[in-house]
């Protein structure tokens, strides 16, 4: 069974190595001590949420702090190809669900969409909070699958910073229900037309999802014309919480995430 993974800020972890001790203290201590009840002797991992991770065993607990002996202190690198999930705002918190499970299945960052089908509307205080919200589901959920990475849930855009995005990206794509090419196809494809096949490093592939109505043509037309290509991800329509981490999983086999 693999270790239970708490989160410290980035960079406290920096300069460690097997046999120095660190101390885990702050909300994330008073859950391991008060909530999983870790005591003297259990194995426990220790993450800062941007690739490194301490493995070791708990040597003293209290009220508000976890102290650890650390048997290894490992960093666990970007994959070469990053995912990001654009996931339009959607009603029911099926939005909130997307991320949730996008992010057990490996997203590397997620940003919300104000589409103009979205009937959730993100606005002032609202749209803060909401953000918030997100990065605690994002947080929540690459700890309970054991991540050493914490998806950056970045700025809400609306359709003009959507396409700017588009346009910055290595690759760009609409799952739509009326494209013509499987989502398969537009992947490889796209491997292929890089050298060898290989990716390379730090590029990055939106994987676009539209609310519950689904995308506008004026909104597909405008994304298309800075670049971005329509996927069709399966046979069936996926609701608006289903069909980004359905794209996550092929995604990731075929770009060799996984």
């Amino acid at each position: 069974m693999s270790n239970p993974v708490f989160f410290t800020a980035a960079g406290t972890l920096d300069g460690l190595g097997p046999g120095d001790r660190f101390v885990l203290d702050g909300a994330e201590a008073r859950h391991a001590v008060t909530v999983k009840r870790l005591e003297v002797g259990e194995a426990v991992d220790i993450a800062d949420g941007a690739g490194k991770r301490l493995t070791g065993t708990v040597t003293a607990s209290g009220q508000g702090s976890l102290e650890v002996l650390a048997s290894d202190v490992l960093e666990e690198r970007r994959p070469m190809v990053r995912l990001v999930l654009v996931q339009a705002l959607a009603k029911g918190d099926r939005d909130e669900l997307a991320v949730e499970t996008a992010t057990e299945l490996g997203i590397d960052a997620v940003v919300p969409w104000q589409a103009e089908r979205s009937i959730v509307r993100w606005k002032g205080e609202r749209a803060a909070k909401a953000l918030a919200k997100w990065q605690s589901v994002a947080t929540a959920a690459a700890k309970q699958a054991r991540r050493a990475w914490i998806p950056e849930v970045r700025a809400a855009v609306d359709g003009s910073g959507l396409a700017a995005a588009v346009a910055a990206a290595d690759l760009a794509i609409i799952l739509h229900e009326d494209a013509k090419r499987p989502l398969r196809d537009v992947l490889e494809k796209w491997q292929d037309q890089l050298s060898g096949g290989d990716p390379g490093a730090g590029r990055e592939v939106l994987l676009i999802v539209g609310p519950e109505g689904g995308i506008s043509p004026r909104e597909v037309t405008k994304l298309s014309d800075v670049g971005a290509v329509t996927a069709l991800l399966g046979h069936h329509v996926l609701r608006s919480s289903t069909a980004g981490p359905a794209a996550v999983v092929l995604a990731s086999d075929i770009l060799g995430r996984w």
